[in-house]
């Protein structure tokens, strides 16, 4: 995922331009200094217990809307649906989902997929048909994700509740 594709076309325009930048800004904003990594405000709210993984799942839903509108074919879609939900799942484990947050760059990836998706040059067509599915999918997956949450949530605290009542 670290090779760069360059279109002057996907540069040119303006939403794109956007979508990259709010990518950037969700996986590779900040360096660690004295080093090559990089993290971004996804990695960041992440470290929000279940909130955090929630809210990168919305925002990583609005890059998703804007590469879709922009043209992006069912399989890529596939794809990079697939790259959100690894990074939504993976993140709601605790600390191994907070290093897999910093690691993974679901946005970035996803970019990358829809750079080399226009690289070829050729007109790319409208979603918008395949946006209202893709709608459908991602709330049907949200909820699943709150669901799941709200479950480890009370699994949680009823081991910590037995682990109290126990001591007492």
């Amino acid at each position: 995922m670290n090779e760069q594709v360059t279109d002057n076309s996907f540069n040119l325009d303006p939403e794109l331009a956007r979508l990259e930048a709010l990518s950037k800004l969700m996986d590779n904003q900040f360096r660690i200094p004295g080093s090559n990594l990089r993290f971004g405000l996804d990695g960041i709210i992440g470290l929000i217990p279940y909130m955090g993984d929630m809210a990168g799942f919305i925002a990583s839903g609005f890059l998703m809307r804007i590469m879709v509108k922009k043209g992006a074919s069912p399989l890529l879609m596939a794809r990079m649906l697939f790259n959100y939900i690894l990074d939504a799942i993976a993140g709601t484990v605790p600390l191994f989902g907070d290093l897999f947050d910093f690691g993974f760059k679901a946005n970035k990836r996803n970019v990358t997929l829809l750079k080399k998706y226009y690289a070829d040059g050729k007109v790319k067509p409208n979603a918008t048909r395949s946006m209202a599915f893709l709608g459908i999918v991602f709330f049907v997956l949200f909820v699943v994700l709150i669901w799941l949450v709200w479950k480890l949530t009370a699994l949680i605290l009823l081991w910590v509740w037995s682990i109290i009542h126990g001591m007492l």
